[in-house]
């Protein structure tokens, strides 16, 4: 059995140092193959830098997957193309900077990981479906295990995703919303599914980011300044732990929450 860890949006430098306090524990409790984090948020709530990524890797994370905030810091751009174990979302356009699929051999089995963004409630992309297929079947088809993070607004878009592609893949996992749901599965006796994992970060907080700005928001209809809430603040960890076969049937996946 393959057995990978997956963490969700990792939000600003709470989140990270949360995720690095409780990662030996969680080493030692689950034994993990393979570590993938959610990265996007990291720098400040928004992006990654190459720092943040190396600090990762010292860590122990196998592959970091993003989301429509990973060019915000604008520092990545210059690196993208040496971070190998970044990976942007699939359906950016062509030539966007960056790896698309991170892979990797563990005891003969080959392993893919790939991100994709949803459509509905998001900023305008490709179509996660079409440009997945493509890819599914060329630089996909000698590999087993097939992981997807799916970052994005709409349940039924990642659902929908999970079910059409459901028996030719591994994991769907959903990333992005911050709030982890209490839907895991293996649909079809073969992927495992949960629309959205959560984050790490702030629990007194609105997905991760201090309160009292995003409040004013909705109030006034005028634009705040948002930032992680960092300072003297309890922390949530989310995150689940999957099993799979060689073969790439998922044998279990199973929802964590933390209060820290």
């Amino acid at each position: 059995m393959l057995k990978v860890l997956f963490f969700g949006d990792i939000v600003g430098k709470l989140g990270r140092e949360c995720f690095f306090d409780i990662l030996p524990e969680l080493k030692k409790k689950h034994s993990p193959d393979l570590i993938i984090v959610n990265g996007e948020n990291s720098a400040n709530g928004r992006g990654i830098t190459a720092k943040i990524y190396r600090s990762y890797l010292s860590a122990g994370v196998t592959c970091i997957t993003s989301g429509n905030h990973i060019f915000d810091n604008k520092e990545i751009l210059n690196n993208m193309g040496s971070l190998n174990a970044l990976i942007r979302p699939l359906n950016y356009p062509k030539n966007t900077p960056g790896n698309y699929i991170f892979k990797t051999t563990i005891n003969g089995t080959n392993i893919a990981i790939l991100n994709l963004l949803g459509q509905v409630f998001m900023p305008p992309i490709d179509n996660p479906f079409n440009t997945f297929e493509e890819v599914l079947n060329k630089e996909l088809k000698d590999s087993q295990i097939i992981i997807v993070d799916i970052h994005a607004e709409a349940t039924s878009e990642k659902k929908a995703f999970a079910y059409y592609f459901s028996k030719r893949i591994s994991a769907v996992i959903g990333t992005h919303t911050h709030i982890q749901t209490n839907d895991t599965e293996i649909i079809d006796n073969h992927t495992a599914y949960i629309t959205d994992v959560g984050m790490l970060g702030a629990k007194n907080s609105i997905l991760g980011m201090e309160k009292e700005s995003i409040i004013q928001r909705f109030i006034s209809n005028m634009p705040e300044r948002i930032s992680p809430l960092d300072i003297d603040s309890e922390a949530i960890i989310n995150y689940v732990d999957m099993e799979f076969e060689p073969s790439g049937k998922a044998k279990s996946i199973n929802a964590h929450k933390i209060i820290s």
